[in-house]
């Protein structure tokens, strides 16, 4: 990005230029930074829970990677779960603890560092100011104008063909390394919110090559070789930056969490994408939670009790799903038939659970 001519902007700020952002939900909360296409909580943590994280950081597949084990794993059979997080990475407390909540659950959970190298500019434990003066004010909105500025040049790099590589490497090593998880759910299962949502997305679908791993066509003779899906299935909460093209060729079942006038997942998007999925017999559910900001399905303290319920209710939802699919996998129960009756499991499933 030192070349002037390249532009510096993410291709979905342009977009977003000349709206005018709804209020915010969350004192100090903002839905949008300047119109990029990550909010607040994509870039910061909220205040972070009390208590430390359990797993560790090590490298998988030479990708530095948060690792968390189940406490009865090995000696209890355990499946891989891939977390992809926001732009606040692997090494945010809030990441880490959302990590540990799911491993609590049974699952051996890898949060691979997507941005390998490349962190996001200023990223650290959100603070709230408690009622600046107008000078400070103005030297706020001057900071946050930088902050915008450097985030949208940094987005613009994070691109499938730079990041979805790194993910790659990670699940080879992760099948090496934990080939019994891998083999206990028949596959490799996976979270993502906010950016990592995207990620997942992709993950779930059969690709060309050139798409899935920025690589070129082997054998452009042969026509073009696709790849994929990589899990079987995955869990997306608030995602960002996702495009109409990004559900072609999901085959995965998905569950999307998904927040009511959410700027940072359009309307017409989150449409198509369920016209799509449903068209072509892809199991999944869209659910939409009102009054609570882009980023509230990762862990933090909220004051509003409101928020602290749809978390709750959120992560419960979203380990219903992959518990589900991990249940019918597990036991040999194939999915046949519609998307309509895989679903028709999922409820039952979830049912007999009591959520």
């Amino acid at each position: 990005m030192s070349e002037p001519e390249v532009a510096t902007k993410a291709p979905e700020s342009d977009a977003a230029e000349g709206t005018t952002s709804p209020p915010s939900l969350v004192p100090g909360d903002t839905p949008a930074q300047s119109g990029a296409s990550l909010g607040e909580h994509c870039v910061t943590d909220r205040p972070s829970p009390l208590g430390g994280s359990s797993g560790e950081i090590t490298k998988l597949g030479e990708v530095d990677t948060y690792i968390s084990k189940p406490a009865d794993y090995p000696h209890a059979p355990s499946k891989l779960l891939f977390l992809l997080t926001g732009a606040t990475g692997i090494h945010s407390k809030n990441n880490q603890i959302q990590a540990d909540n799911f491993a609590r659950e049974g699952f051996l959970v890898v949060m691979p560092d997507m941005f390998e190298n490349d962190p996001l500019p200023g990223s650290v434990t959100y603070t709230e100011e408690k009622d600046p003066s107008v000078i400070e004010q103005i030297k706020m909105r001057a900071v946050d104008t930088i902050k915008s500025f450097t985030i949208d040049m940094w987005l613009a790099r994070q691109t499938p063909e730079k990041v979805l590589p790194i993910l790659h490497k990670v699940i080879e090593a992760a099948k090496d390394e934990f080939a019994d998880a891998v083999a206990n759910g028949g596959g490799i299962y996976s979270v993502g919110y906010c950016f990592g949502g995207r990620m997942t997305l992709l993950l779930a679908g059969e690709k060309p090559d050139t798409v899935a791993w920025g690589q070129q066509v082997k054998d452009e003779e042969a026509g073009v070789v696709k790849s994929g899906p990589f899990i079987k299935a995955g869990a997306i909460a608030h995602a960002t930056s996702v495009a109409r093209e990004d559900f072609e060729g999901t085959k995965s079942p998905l569950l999307f969490v998904c927040v009511e006038n959410d700027q940072l997942f359009a309307e017409d998007v989150r449409e198509h994408g369920e016209k799509y999925l449903n068209e072509n017999g892809v199991a999944s559910e869209f659910k939409t939670y009102s009054g609570v900001p882009h980023g509230f399905g990762v862990v933090g303290e909220y004051e509003d009790t409101k928020i602290k319920v749809a978390q709750a209710e959120a992560f419960d939802q979203m380990l219903a799903w992959l518990k589900h699919f991990g249940f019918f996998i597990c036991d040999d129960i194939k999915h046949k038939g519609s998307a309509t009756n895989n679903t028709l499991f999922y409820f039952i499933y979830v049912k007999q659970r009591g959520r």
